[in-house]
């Protein structure tokens, strides 16, 4: 068959004649069709702890059912009263209600723009004690701006934020964007005058500029990984760096040469999310940031939070939420970055901002689209209404049932009787089920 320019080819395809460059616009378990197979094959595996227990109890009292049918039967060798037994089963209320309850509260979830992955998840956030936040993107709207740059070793302020902007511009990160664009309010254009970059994951970014090393990213990487030293007469500014900035380090030739200072405010509910979460039966909130200590303290300060760690990696931050998980917590992590991807994967519950990195979305069990923390507060009353809708679907289950089996059995109701009683309860219970756990807002 011929083929012209935009046609579609498939794997296994055979050239006949003629030549063709493809593009590869779908691999193997990436289209709709395979991810749907594989949520159904996860389902199971994602189920709540209460779903797998009312599977488990209506299993187990179906013996039971029979039991008691046999032994009425035995006892007052009436057939009628057996059957009236008969007719009443646990299996259909508890296997109906506890999923629909479920998935009930996970399309109420979508409604208010929160993606929830599994029924466990609901689960395990009700027991939850503890939220761990990422900062950049998380507690702030990751939409950072220079607001000082300071020169050290000799050099112009100017050209070091042109030879910032230079590296840079090679890399959509929002931090790297806010020093592209205050080199471009200030009119410093720059010609490419540095070899080829190397990005380096949560650290920062490194090239050569002639012969020299020009390197720009954290204080961990500059000083830490990089060794990078400070000229004598530049020890006191850099002392002195005002506190409310991040800072980002810009080093030429293994000496320190700017320090730029990045504003990025606090999104404007964080404060009050905080104060919501704590409300709301969280016993701690911590934050982890890789800005410094000091501006890390400021922040928590001001939030009012139980604990920060200050100058974190990734891999910080998921060996944190161990520690916190080996001291019998149950933790939900906050986060929207490539890097919080380790913690996110740690956390007993992972929580991603929709508009962050598309592998935080992917490894987090949660993910909430709507640009506000107190959707936080939301979900967390949504997986507390759920869990107690679950305990009062039990005591009915089990109280009504069991009462109809015991009117059966004293031939007080007729199997007619009982097989209605059951079934309408069954049906209004799963009716109830799928009715909203939130007031509408």
């Amino acid at each position: 068959m011929a083929k012209r320019p935009g046609a579609a080819v498939y794997a296994g395809s055979v050239v006949e004649e003629g030549n063709c460059t493809v593009r590869v616009t779908g691999g193997a378990g990436g289209n709709r069709y395979d991810r749907i197979v594989r949520m159904i094959e996860e389902s199971e595996r994602l189920n709540s702890g209460a779903e797998n227990r009312a599977y488990d109890l209506a299993d187990r009292l179906v013996p039971w059912c029979l039991g008691g049918s046999l032994l009425t039967l035995a006892l007052t060798g009436n057939t009628t009263r057996a059957v009236s037994v008969l007719m009443v089963d646990f299996s259909c209320a508890l296997k109906l209600s506890m999923p629909l309850s479920v998935l009930s509260a996970m399309r109420e979830a979508g409604n208010h723009k929160i993606t929830v992955k599994g029924g466990k998840f609901l689960e395990k956030l009700n027991q939850a004690d503890t939220v761990i936040f990422d900062k950049t993107g998380t507690l702030t709207h990751a939409c950072p701006t220079v607001g000082n740059v300071v020169p050290f070793n000799g050099n112009n302020a100017e050209e070091m934020l042109r030879t910032a902007a230079c590296l840079e511009e090679h890399f959509p990160h929002s931090v790297a964007n806010a020093v592209v664009a205050a080199a471009r309010e200030q009119g410093l254009d720059h010609e490419e005058l540095h070899s080829e970059v190397e990005y380096v994951v949560a650290h920062g970014i490194a090239t050569r500029i002639g012969t020299e090393r020009v390197i720009i990213g954290s204080r961990h990487f500059i000083f830490d990984d990089e060794n990078v030293s400070i000229a004598p007469e530049d020890q006191e500014l850099f002392e002195s760096l005002d506190q409310r900035y991040s800072w980002l380090y810009l080093a030429i030739g293994g000496i320190l040469s700017a320090a730029i200072g990045i504003l990025d405010p606090l999104r404007p509910e964080a404060e009050q999310a905080v104060q919501n979460l704590h409300g709301s039966g969280f016993n701690r909130i911590v934050m982890l940031t890789g800005d410094s200590r000091n501006t890390a303290a400021a922040i928590a300060d001001r939030l009012g939070l139980d604990d920060f760690r200050a100058e974190v990696l990734p891999e910080d931050k998921a060996v944190y939420i161990q520690q916190e998980q080996q001291q019998n917590h149950m933790v939900v992590m906050v986060g929207d970055g490539i890097n919080d991807a380790p913690a996110l994967s740690r956390a007993d519950i992972g929580i991603a901002i929709g508009s962050g990195a598309s592998i935080a979305r992917e490894v987090s069990d949660i993910v909430i689209a709507a640009e506000d923390l107190r959707e936080l507060v939301l979900i967390r009353k949504l997986s507390e209404k759920l869990m107690k809708r679950i305990d009062r679907n039990y005591r009915f289950v089990l109280g009504f049932n069991g009462l109809l089996i015991l009117l059966g059995a004293f031939g007080i109701l007729a199997p007619s009787a009982s097989a209605l009683l059951h079934n309408t309860s069954t049906l209004l219970l799963s009716l109830d089920c799928m009715t909203d756990l939130m007031p509408k807002r």
